[in-house]
């Protein structure tokens, strides 16, 4: 399948972008679609070969999975491109638009079991809301 790709520009400086794209910290706060879910824990060894794992669970606890990866390649404020344990990739960008201007391009494989549509809008609600979780902190 063609990746799918996303952007938002945050107007917010590139290294605050990239920290709070990274650290658990932050990623716990913004790291789900809607208010219907949390991810209650995230673990982030961010270099080549290291490994990430977000939990991801519904607020009520009927259901939860673990989103985990491993990284290729780490340029930082720069570039993460990593593989998801089904082995499908995800290059995330940041670029700095101007000292207060991040534009960030997430491109991903998609998965075969849910439609192109519905993957692009899970992912572009988590981005939107990792966008207003950095202009608001």
């Amino acid at each position: 399948m063609e990746p799918i790709t996303l952007e938002i520009t945050i107007l917010k400086p590139v290294s605050q972008v990239w920290k709070f794209f990274t650290e658990p910290s932050h990623i716990t706060e913004w790291n789900f679609a809607d208010e219907s879910w949390v991810c209650p824990s995230a673990e982030n060894d961010l270099r080549v070969g290291g490994q990430f794992n977000y939990r991801m669970e519904q607020r009520d606890g009927e259901f939860g999975f673990d989103f985990k990866g491993t990284y290729d390649e780490v340029i930082p404020k720069q570039k993460i491109r990593y593989h998801l344990d089904d082995n499908r990739q995800v290059e995330v960008t940041f670029e700095e638009v101007d000292a207060n201007t991040t534009k960030v391009t997430e491109t991903f494989d998609p998965e075969e079991s849910n439609s192109r549509e519905m993957q692009r809008d899970g992912w572009y609600a988590i981005l939107d809301r990792f966008h207003k979780y950095v202009e608001n902190n």
